[in-house]
């Protein structure tokens, strides 16, 4: 059971609720009724020098930025503790005497009675930087001097400790308010994130600004449905009965590989079947690649797309389709008992009102379906562009979820798992590896085996998005490493 008031890094429970910064805000109302004045202030502030500690516990000077409101505060309380601690702390704040806050006046006043050292401009070297300047209530670009410090901290080599979310990160979406300079992605960064885990830590931009996330809830439960949950890690599957069979395990049939991309449908042909599929068909529209298929991969079955019993099977379709999978589209729509559209198939889809009507009517019937959407092919869909869907990741795949009545992946940093009915999920699992061509139609490959064989199409969905990116997680970062891996897995 989670200790109240801890700060803990998330590593210890499987799912996190998220809320939104509405939510978050009336939280802490409730919350500042219930307990004496200037309560949760103090209790942020101490939070956040005891993290300081813990990732440099070897810092003397401590450059703290605070801003002129409640995130501000948060900082001086913090610069206060350190100072009793024997740390030398040097804040640069941006309030102004009398204008601000209550609770951050009161910080303001206790770290200047403490004797903690104000300064004008940031120490030319520190050992540790502290981002207390706007926290979730930030909606312009940091500009002045805000933006100079931000810099700074930018341009430093030190550690960064961000209270409660990053600066100019907006905290429900994962956006930049400021979209023009390159954001430098620091190692040694953390961010605190107070009161409740904001969604906007976990998707878009989110996850290169606030580095290792570290969550502490001041001591209050909350108790409102969340915006969305973090898929953190699952449990383990529970081991194949000794009396199961092939069929236990259900049927993939994967429909793609238009000539010169038969390589897309053969990786999630593969990807199907070692992620648990009982039997993988393969439909491949390249004629010519069906012989070398079956050669190479003797476990798939290459049939004639004409022949394959889609009524029966999880089918899988896009992958490498080219337009040529347009004509394949009205049948897969009508006759796939499930399915998952990636790729081509979704161009298909975006383009053509017919079979958008045929999609949508797929729910009524008890047929699931999974989109599998990159921003781009999600913008397709949605007749936007991509940077509006990347402003808002989870508005856009609940959008599409409900517009199709689909389980949807909006794939990216922190893919979320969409579908009507359900709080979405945002997946913690993956990293920048993925960021290659083929690594979508292995995930398409791979849902289409766990859908196979469970009767929750959402929860199947949200169990291979994890695995997925657990394999990029597990992947050996050293070329040495990879070569034996390789080597090893080749000789199994």
């Amino acid at each position: 059971m989670k200790t109240q008031g801890l700060t803990q890094t998330l590593s210890s429970q499987a799912t996190w609720p998220l809320h939104s910064v509405a939510q978050t805000q009336a939280l802490e109302h409730e919350a500042q009724a219930a307990l004496p004045a200037h309560t949760l202030m103090q209790r942020a502030g101490l939070a956040a020098a005891q993290l300081a500690l813990a990732i440099a516990p070897h810092a003397q000077k401590i450059w703290i930025a605070c801003g002129p409101g409640n995130n501000g505060g948060d900082g001086l309380e913090a610069a206060m503790h350190l100072h009793a601690w024997c740390k030398h702390p040097i804040v640069t704040w941006l309030g102004k005497d009398g204008d601000m806050p209550a609770d951050a006046k009161q910080s303001w006043l206790r770290a200047k009675d403490a004797g903690v050292t104000f300064a004008e401009q940031p120490p030319v070297q520190f050992d540790l930087a502290i981002d207390a300047l706007l926290g979730i209530g930030g909606q312009r670009s940091p500009e002045g001097l805000m933006a100079q410090w931000l810099g700074a901290m930018q341009r430093s080599d030190v550690s960064v400790l961000c209270v409660d979310v990053p600066t100019g990160l907006l905290a429900d979406t994962g956006e930049w308010l400021d979209t023009s300079p390159q954001h430098h992605v620091k190692a040694k960064r953390h961010t605190l994130s107070l009161l409740t885990l904001k969604p906007g830590l976990f998707t878009a931009n989110g996850r290169d600004a606030a580095g290792h996330i570290w969550f502490n809830d001041l001591g209050v439960t909350a108790q409102k449905t969340p915006t969305a949950w973090l898929q953190h890690s699952q449990p383990a599957h529970a081991p194949r009965a000794h009396s199961s069979h092939k069929g236990s395990f259900g049927d993939v049939a994967v429909i793609g590989g238009a000539p010169g991309m038969s390589g897309a449908a053969m990786l999630a042909a593969l990807a199907a079947l070692h992620g648990g599929a009982g039997r993988v068909f393969v439909g491949l529209m390249d004629e010519d690649a069906k012989h070398a298929a079956t050669a190479a991969h003797p476990p798939l079955m290459v049939r004639d797309i004409t022949h394959l019993a889609l009524n029966e099977s999880t089918v899988v379709c896009g992958c490498g389709g080219g337009d040529a999978v347009h004509a394949l589209m009205p049948q897969v729509l009508s006759s796939s008992q499930q399915l998952v559209l990636d790729a081509d198939a979704l161009n298909a889809i975006a383009r053509d009102t017919a079979l958008q009507s045929l999609l949508k009517k797929r729910s009524p019937r008890h047929k699931p379906t999974v989109l599998t959407p990159h921003p781009l092919e999600a913008a397709r869909l949605l007749n936007c562009s991509a940077k509006e869907v990347q402003k808002n990741r989870l508005h856009a795949a609940q959008q599409l979820a409900n517009t199709f009545q689909c389980v949807v992946v909006l794939k990216g940093s922190g893919s979320i798992i969409a579908s009507p009915g359900h709080t979405p999920v945002i997946n913690a699992s993956g990293n920048a590896r993925l960021a290659t061509a083929g690594t979508g139609d292995v995930l398409a490959g791979l849902i289409g085996a766990y859908l196979a064989r469970s009767e929750d199409p959402f929860a199947a969905t949200c169990q291979a998005v994890f695995a997925h990116g657990q394999v990029a997680n597990a992947w050996p970062s050293d070329a040495a490493a990879l070569d034996a891996a390789l080597l090893a897995a080749s000789v199994r």
